[in-house]
């Protein structure tokens, strides 16, 4: 990762961090802290977890497990995340958490992942309400990666997207709302 941000304008601080551990967080963005002049002026809560094949797994059916999952890794986690990024913020910092269609579009099959991310979603604009900076959701659509099975389009365009909504996007195209590919075509 440091390789694809070693071109990125000032510091970037990468580590590992279990976001189901809040004081892993705490830790990570301590370090973060720690290493940033003027404060962490960019989060991007980005993990997640699915269990089950997307299109096949029934809310009705699902495990308690994979539903307690879904809510500690997709919701909890963007909120330990902004929670334990607020005393440390920047000015001009901007928030983001990254979701997808199906948080505002239910379909058949996408069980407690779909309302894990429309929790993620109410996490976020309620961290917009509350803080004095830009928080918003960004909306990639489909990325091939290990939860869509490798269906979707490439990583790189969902990283350009995130670095629209970084260093672009007007404060209130981003703050408390949904942003995507169409929303940086047109602003």
């Amino acid at each position: 990762m440091e390789t694809d941000l070693g071109d990125a304008a000032g510091r970037v601080t990468t580590q590992v961090a279990d976001v189901r551990d809040e004081y892993d967080v705490e830790r990570f963005l301590e370090t973060a802290a720690r290493e940033a002049e003027a404060g962490v002026d960019a989060v991007v809560a980005s993990a997640g977890v699915y269990h089950g094949d997307p299109g096949e797994t029934s809310v009705s059916g699902e495990s308690y497990t994979a539903f307690d999952d879904h809510f500690r890794t997709n919701a909890r986690g963007v909120f330990a995340t902004f929670r334990e990024a607020a005393p440390h913020l920047a000015e001009d910092a901007r928030l983001l958490a990254l979701s997808g269609r199906v948080a505002r579009e239910p379909k058949p099959g996408y069980g407690s992942y779909a309302v894990s991310k429309a929790a993620t979603e109410a996490v976020a604009r309620q961290f917009g309400a509350d803080l004095d900076v830009p928080v918003g959701v960004v909306d990639p659509g489909a990325v091939a990666t290990d939860l869509t099975g490798g269906r979707g389009m490439d990583p790189e365009r969902a990283v350009d997207l995130v670095v629209w909504a970084l260093e672009a996007a007007a404060p209130e195209t981003l703050d408390c709302e949904v942003v995507d590919r169409r929303t940086m075509r047109q602003g």
